[in-house]
């Protein structure tokens, strides 16, 4: 069967909407109804636009983007919400006879959009606080031989500086949803999918793809996005909001910083790209948006 739905992921900076566009120009000549849902963990944040990088007003004129901007700053959002509007999209795009472009950078996301998985409840109201304040009394490696005493199988999985990962695994624990055998079937990168879904990733050659990067931190910051973060701290950004990458960094006004993290980020998500089943890379450098796209096009399913 060939594939109903067409997923690109990619580094930031990549140029994945650029490409997504040009994609879509090809299935409306060919009489098609193109229609991008987006996998990203923030651009979901109204307020946070240009940080997270959604397609401005030029770009959605030219192709319509689900899921971005729709939940208030202020609020938590976590990736099983995202799962279930995700699914009634791309369902009801296909039932109309449209062609679902998943275009996105967080890979939790994007795997969450394409196949069932089985995820984890978000953390009860109240834990993250608690858990973080212990964190910051005590240190992350506290926090990690008590999860090892609990849980000592999940532990032994976790780097015991890896603040964020310890958290979360001590407020599973308390939730009884932690997994205790580090045997058991992992579905996240299971190569079934909802629907036939072909999957490119697009990738660059390093030194273009910093560039790149240095640009896009550029642009963000003239566009406004320092002043943009601010009104989002001013707000009351929720605790999900506030890892948008480059929240920390901007708010402080460290453009290096930002730019530094966000390469850092880069390579964390080419390291996930490998771990994707099925995916077709495609290497864009030197290569424009729209020979990618006819690439792509003209690649054999």
């Amino acid at each position: 069967m060939s594939p109903s739905v067409l997923a690109l992921f990619g580094p930031t900076g990549v140029g994945k909407t650029d490409v997504a566009i040009a994609l879509a120009e090809r299935v409306r000549a060919r009489g098609g109804r193109p229609v991008a849902v987006a996998a990203d963990a923030l651009q979901v944040y109204a307020g946070l636009e240009t940080l997270t990088g959604v397609p401005d007003r030029d770009q959605l004129a030219r192709l319509d983007h689900r899921l971005v901007s729709f939940v208030p700053v202020r609020e938590r959002f976590s990736v099983a919400e995202y799962a279930a509007l995700a699914h009634a999209e791309i369902d009801a795009l296909l039932a109309q006879g449209a062609t679902p472009i998943v275009v996105g950078g967080t890979g939790l996301y994007l795997r969450a959009a394409l196949a069932d998985l089985q995820l984890r409840p978000p953390p009860t109201p109240g834990a993250r606080e608690r858990w973080q304040a212990a964190m910051d009394a005590r240190g992350p490696e506290a926090l990690h031989a008590e999860l090892a005493l609990a849980a000592p199988a999940s532990a032994a999985r976790i780097d015991p500086r890896d603040r964020h990962r310890v958290i979360r695994a001590l407020e599973l624990h308390e939730q009884g949803a932690l997994d205790a055998d580090p045997a058991a079937p992992n579905r996240l990168w299971t190569s079934d999918t909802r629907h036939p879904t072909r999957l490119v990733g697009l990738v660059r050659d390093r030194d273009e793809l910093y560039a790149r990067i240095e640009r896009r931190v550029d642009a963000m910051v003239a566009a406004g996005a320092i002043e943009e973060v601010r009104r989002a701290e001013a707000a009351g950004a929720s605790p999900t909001a506030r890892v948008a990458l480059g929240f920390a960094e901007l708010r402080s006004g460290d453009i290096d910083a930002m730019k530094l993290r966000t390469r850092r980020y880069a390579r964390r998500q080419l390291t996930w790209m490998r771990k994707l089943p099925d995916v077709e890379l495609v290497d864009m450098t030197g290569r424009d948006p729209e020979a990618v796209a006819a690439l792509i096009d003209s690649a054999p399913e």
